[in-house]
């Protein structure tokens, strides 16, 4: 369910101080490209390089304050993460002193886990990609330690402080935006935000993006009933590989316009725009509601003008970006192909 004003504001005053308010860009020659006003919400200039230190600052803090009324305190906290919301996590432990623990499967992103582990300094533990592995492992370091667990999006603290992000964006544009298109993953980010920019911008539609080959959001919604991906998928947006849960899955259904989803070529072709056009270096994840609005499928909409684009993180694994440019040029030659 969609997350209620208050308790975001509430989380806006928890974070003050911890998170940075990103900037709003814009870039008139990918506005060229697609025919229409896109305002750039950029949260990967946010702290540990992600929006998600908004989140991880306001579950800890309201966790502490909980302990304070009730006479204890909180010294541990845990969670489960391919990568930002662990750096968050083990940043709000080091800002907030609380000791942090961070299951992190074994593909994780070398950056991301180095990240957590030497600049933020929580104690890392390794374990398969799967769901189950994170579950468990997380379990046995709760049993061992007496950690509080802080799920990465399935936690009404953590959506409302990924909420603040929408608080901000709304606020920063001059005239309301036709729509927002919001990476989904786990979908925690998709909630708080899309809770803030309908409360605040009702006329405004709600966008999510996801790879095509991670789809449980958009097969959840079309089907009315929560879909997850059977085996673990493959993609270069490695932050958009997790299921939705049963929150965040009542949210999309009360809150979302719709899914469109992306190719990998076309997840590589966005963030190369960003690159070389903004000049700001974005992860893949970042770079899907770009492909969105970029894609056929977003065409269809030629009513919705001014666009906000949310990029939620830029930590990219700077040697793959050969990879990825090559990714870029085939869809390019396809593009090129389709225009003969």
């Amino acid at each position: 369910m969609a997350i209620p004003l208050s308790e975001i504001e509430a989380a806006r005053a928890r974070i003050r101080g911890y998170a940075h308010e990103t900037p709003v860009l814009t870039c008139r020659s990918i506005d060229g490209m697609c025919g229409k006003r896109l305002f750039f919400k950029c949260e990967h200039l946010q702290r540990v390089g992600a929006f998600k230190i908004r989140g991880a600052v306001n579950a800890v803090r309201e966790l502490r304050e909980r302990a304070e009324k009730g006479g204890g305190a909180v010294s541990d906290v845990v969670t489960h993460s391919s990568g930002n919301h662990a750096q968050a996590l083990a940043l709000a432990g080091k800002l907030l002193g609380v000791n942090a623990h961070i299951v992190m499967p074994r593909t994780a992103p070398a950056v991301k886990r180095n990240a957590v582990q030497d600049t933020y300094g929580a104690r890392v533990y390794t374990c398969e990609p799967t769901q189950q592995a994170r579950e468990a492992a997380a379990k046995a370091v709760m049993a061992s330690t007496g950690a509080a667990f802080i799920h990465p999006y399935d936690n009404r603290r953590v959506q409302a402080g990924q909420g603040t992000a929408g608080l901000e964006f709304i606020a920063q544009v001059e005239e309301p935006l036709d729509a927002v298109v919001i990476a989904i993953g786990g979908g925690g980010m998709f909630t708080g935000m899309a809770s803030a920019i309908k409360a605040l911008s009702p006329t405004t539609k709600v966008f999510g993006a996801e790879p095509r080959v991670a789809d449980d959001a958009s097969r959840s919604l079309a089907s009315k009933r929560r879909q997850v991906n059977v085996s673990p998928p493959q993609s270069i947006a490695d932050g958009l590989l997790t299921n939705v849960s049963d929150s965040t899955f009542a949210a999309i259904r009360e809150l979302c316009d719709g899914i469109i989803t992306v190719d990998e070529d076309e997840i590589a072709y966005a963030m190369r725009l960003i690159m070389e056009r903004m000049k700001q270096v974005i992860e893949p994840s970042a770079a899907v509601p770009l492909a969105a609005v970029l894609s056929p499928q977003f065409a269809q909409f030629p009513n919705l003008r001014r666009v906000g684009v949310v990029l939620c993180g830029g930590n990219v694994d700077l040697g793959k970006l050969p990879q990825y440019c090559s990714m870029a040029d085939n869809h390019e030659a396809r593009l090129r192909k389709c225009r003969l």
